[in-house]
């Protein structure tokens, strides 16, 4: 059984929580409470462009917001 979670031949939902912290998941499956779809129905490679483009500092929001 393939991990969904990699699969480059499947679409992707791009995941981002109140910390700023982003996921991808496959598209259909449920988004898990906390997380907000920002981007949806692309491809795997679409979908890490986004990520990177968007989540240029690794650390959370609270940790940011605590050391500025």
């Amino acid at each position: 059984m393939s991990n969904p979670f990699e699969n480059s031949d499947r679409f992707y939902d791009v995941l981002v929580n109140d910390e700023g912290q982003h996921s991808l998941w496959p598209t259909g499956t449920t988004v898990p409470a906390g997380w907000r779809t920002v981007l949806a129905d692309r491809s795997r490679e679409e979908c890490l462009a986004h990520v990177e483009a968007h989540w240029t500092d690794m650390r959370p929001r609270s940790l940011r917001a605590a050391t500025a």
